[in-house]
């Protein structure tokens, strides 16, 4: 199967095979035409070298007969022996044409660095006439080794005239070219690009026209492709799709009837069970029942009576709010007190509960139902089993920058392993908790609501008792944070 990937890697390879061959060809000729430029530009840098080379030696000399210093002396050798490297680089220059010439250009050459020799021996003895005697005659060697090298590069350009003119026959020949080949390249490419979008685009659009007979509810008409990519394997899994959805109509439909009756029936058992909490007792019935008991009681001058059936109606009136509201620490405070008069009302003397509020600590906000289950643990696990009871501490305090609340009993505490599973949630509210919401339960709305994991500590000891300690941020005006 030809992928799609594969023709657009083949299109892909055809254009850079192209290209690679259109650079290739033009790199050669460029590259053969510059290697003549150079080859030429450097035999006239030689010769040129050679003129400048004399002059400058002619100009040392005369500064070193002026002023025979190191300095100067230094000066005329370096120019000498400049001169000497043009001289041997002359011999690549040398072909059949130039052989006399350059023979007699570098006998030239040799006789004036004699002359120069023979003007510094001569000045090195003292002999200043003779000395100024062959510099003259050194200035004029060199005037000639001048003339010469024009003459010699008027030859040259003679030589060369007929390839200056194969050099500009060539370019515009490459110019030729290079027209030729972008043209023939984009005709080309052109037509690979036709035919490669050619073998997707027909193929596409007879998906196209498959699926709007679909999109019509045509599911009875095959669908054909004639590609072998992609497409042709899509056009497969299209055509069984469109097998499918026929068949999952018809079991629609089928089914439609068999829906209809359970929806009927769903609603019957809605409506039955509607009826079912209807039916139930109403909470706020029994608050206003205990009201009642608490009037009725307080009349008949049972006034401890009254005081627990009032604490009772008020603990059952809070516990009716939303987990999800939030309360005052004020509100928390009474309603945990209201459900210590009722422990206290059961244990008597056993139990003594001790409170200790800052009173600018309850203005702060917190979840609602958060104390309660966390004193209904010191008594129900900390002083209960206990036959001698024991003692709760309440206690509020407002830092700077949190509220600290504590909980701590003197009961039976509990160890390391214990302490752990609390934290967990592997501990469940028994019998006896009046809320039937866990530590756990308590621990994890705290972390919702304040977005901290530091709020709650624990601290016990097996045999002396336990604390809870509530670290909480000082927040105000919430009304839910579910």
């Amino acid at each position: 199967m030809n992928t799609i990937q594969k023709k657009i890697w083949m299109l892909a390879g055809a254009v850079i095979v192209m290209m690679f061959a259109i650079w290739l060809a033009l790199t050669f000729y460029n590259q053969k035409t510059q290697d003549q430029y150079n080859d030429i530009l450097q035999r006239y840098l030689q010769m040129h070298e050679v003129s400048a080379s004399s002059q400058e030696t002619v100009t040392n000399l005369n500064e070193y007969l002026s002023e025979p210093t190191g300095r100067t002396a230094n000066r005329l050798e370096v120019s000498q022996q400049r001169l000497m490297d043009a001289q041997a680089s002359l011999i690549e220059l040398r072909n059949a044409q130039n052989e006399f010439t350059l023979t007699n250009y570098s006998n030239m050459i040799e006789s004036f660095m004699e002359t120069v020799e023979r003007s510094i021996a001569f000045s090195e003895q003292g002999e200043n006439e003779t000395a100024l005697t062959e510099f003259t005659e050194a200035s004029r060697i060199s005037i000639y080794i001048s003339e010469m090298t024009l003459s010699i590069f008027n030859s040259e350009l003679k030589t060369y005239e007929r390839f200056y003119r194969d050099i500009i026959r060539q370019s515009k020949e490459l110019d030729t070219m290079g027209v030729l080949l972008l043209s023939l390249t984009s005709v080309l490419l052109l037509l690979f690009t036709y035919l490669f979008s050619l073998s997707i685009t027909k193929p596409v659009h007879q998906l196209t026209k498959a699926a709007n007979e679909l999109a019509k509810g045509r599911f009875d008409h095959p669908i054909r492709v004639n590609s072998n990519d992609e497409i042709s394997f899509l056009a497969k899994t299209f055509d069984h799709m469109r097998v499918n959805i026929n068949k999952l109509i018809l079991e629609i439909q089928q089914k439609a009837q068999v829906e209809s009756e359970l929806q009927e029936s769903k609603l019957l058992l809605q409506q039955s069970q509607m009826r079912h909490l209807q039916s139930q007792v109403n909470p706020h019935f029994l608050f206003n029942t205990l009201n009642t008991l608490s009037k009725k009681a307080y009349l008949d001058g049972a006034q401890d009576t009254s005081d627990l059936l009032v604490s009772v109606a008020s603990l059952l009136r809070y516990n009716l709010k939303r987990l999800d509201h939030t309360v005052t620490l004020e509100e928390e405070a009474y309603v945990l007190k209201q459900y210590m008069e009722i422990q206290k009302a059961r244990f008597s003397d056993r139990l003594k509960f001790h409170v200790d509020l800052d009173e600018t600590a309850l203005v702060y906000q917190m979840p609602s139902l958060t104390l309660q289950p966390l004193i209904e643990n010191a008594v129900i696990h900390g002083i209960e089993p206990n036959e001698d009871g024991g003692q709760i501490w309440f206690r509020i305090k407002d830092l700077a920058e949190h509220i600290v609340i504590e909980i701590e009993d003197n009961g039976l505490g509990m160890d390391a392993a214990t302490m752990e599973k609390l934290r967990s949630g592997g501990i469940n509210p028994q019998e006896g908790h009046a809320t039937g919401i866990g530590f756990a339960n308590v621990t994890k709305r705290l972390h919702l609501f304040y977005g901290r994991e530091d709020v709650v500590e624990i601290e016990s000891t097996l045999g002396r008792g336990t604390k809870i300690i509530l670290k909480l941020p000082k927040v105000m005006e919430v009304e839910n944070y579910v």
